[in-house]
């Protein structure tokens, strides 16, 4: 079984991708990590499309970047700030390529989803889930945006370049 096919037949269950995706969360929670997600981006993502480069969208999603955030089965969604305004986002799990620690890399890459065609429908978007937290960050938001009032997440340990996902096809 593709342990991050969208729906199994018969027997075969459903995807394993947002128990993972919630599961390396709840890692990198548990250990003082910022959990940032990659995100392949259509027109089934609602992002703040200014901040989307080559269709990939990169976000943090800690609790303390994040408000009302939902890690649901179908989708990812929250408020974010970007540029100091709240934004909603809404991620479809199966457009997750990635969940990693900010701190270290340590996370898991998923396969990008398959292209929409033309007569696709776009996935509905169930109503928003009432906030759980509070305090709003994006993980490509630059330290400038100091209106806000989430804490600013913390420098990488011992000075050095941040870490980066490479992924391996």
């Amino acid at each position: 079984m593709d342990p991050t096919s969208a729906s199994g037949g018969a027997g075969n269950g459903t995807s394993t991708r947002p128990y993972l995706i919630r599961a390396l969360h709840d890692w990198c929670t548990d250990n003082g990590f910022t959990p940032y997600v990659a995100v392949h981006v259509d027109r089934s993502v609602q992002v703040p499309m200014e901040y989307v480069s080559n269709n990939e969208i990169v976000l943090n999603i800690g609790f303390d970047a994040t408000s009302g955030l939902d890690l649901g089965n179908e989708f990812i969604q929250f408020k974010a700030r970007f540029g100091g305004v709240a934004r909603e986002i809404v991620v479809p799990v199966d457009h997750v390529v990635a969940i990693y620690a900010r701190e270290n890399g340590q996370g898991m890459a998923f396969p990008a989803p398959e292209p929409l065609g033309e007569g696709d429908a776009v996935p509905s978007v169930p109503a928003p889930a009432e906030p759980r937290r509070s305090g709003l960050r994006l993980a490509s938001e630059t330290e400038d945006d100091e209106g806000d009032d989430a804490p600013t997440p913390p420098d990488t340990p011992g000075g050095g370049p941040r870490p980066t996902l490479k992924r391996v096809k």
